[in-house]
């Protein structure tokens, strides 16, 4: 049974004035100004945000039932420099959409270029807003269910995209350890790895 929504408003609860666009380059930033509804009645006076428009993405685990290992990839993420000791991060394989929404497709394609991986079996884990008070960006997750015992790390990625990718195969323990230290602290990869940790009895049985 579905449970009854608790916000009271949609879409048609808010005025937005035509969108101006501020920047276009590897991101685009547009402005957004608008009046919503509120809580108490009436209408919020006029409001101006500058939002990132990223387009939206998707994002794989795969993951061997068979051994219990994850891949996962490490490349620079120059955005954690100012947070981290090393803008290298462990993640799991992801790319953007670039407006297909056959997402799946989308996946396949990421996993060979960023890992040599042919994926089959996929499992649609949940998709969610990666930070909606700036951006439009939506991503969606999967696990893949592959056999890594042939698989070996390497380095991938496309040369034409500045790609420097290299593979990890790893226990999912330790991953979890990982994560629970805080080195694994990126979004997509949080919560792949917690999606699997409370869907994992399910994925081994099958």
């Amino acid at each position: 049974m579905t449970n009854k929504a608790i916000t009271l408003f949609t879409n048609n609860d808010v005025d937005v004035a035509p969108i101006e666009n501020l920047y276009s380059g590897f991101f685009k930033i547009n402005l957004y100004q608008f009046e919503h509804a509120l809580f108490a009645g009436g209408k919020s006076q006029p409001i101006k945000r500058e939002i990132l428009e990223r387009g939206d993405a998707v994002a794989v685990l795969p993951y061997d039932p068979l051994t219990n290992k994850i891949l996962l990839i490490e490349q620079i993420r120059i955005g954690a420099m100012r947070s981290k000791e090393s803008p290298w991060l462990l993640e799991c394989i992801a790319g953007m959409t670039d407006g297909d929404t056959d997402y799946e497709a989308v996946v396949k394609r990421e996993a060979f270029e960023e890992a040599g991986l042919q994926l089959q079996q996929l499992e649609y884990m949940l998709s969610y807003l990666s930070s909606p008070g700036g951006t439009t960006e939506r991503l969606y997750l999967y696990l893949a269910t592959v056999d890594l015992s042939q698989h070996t790390s390497g380095v991938f990625g496309l040369e034409s995209e500045g790609e420097d990718i290299k593979t990890h195969i790893i226990d999912f323990d330790e991953a979890l350890a990982r994560l629970n230290s805080g080195e694994i602290d990126n979004a997509a990869t949080v919560i792949s790895l917690q999606w699997l940790a409370l869907n994992r009895e399910r994925i081994i049985s099958k």
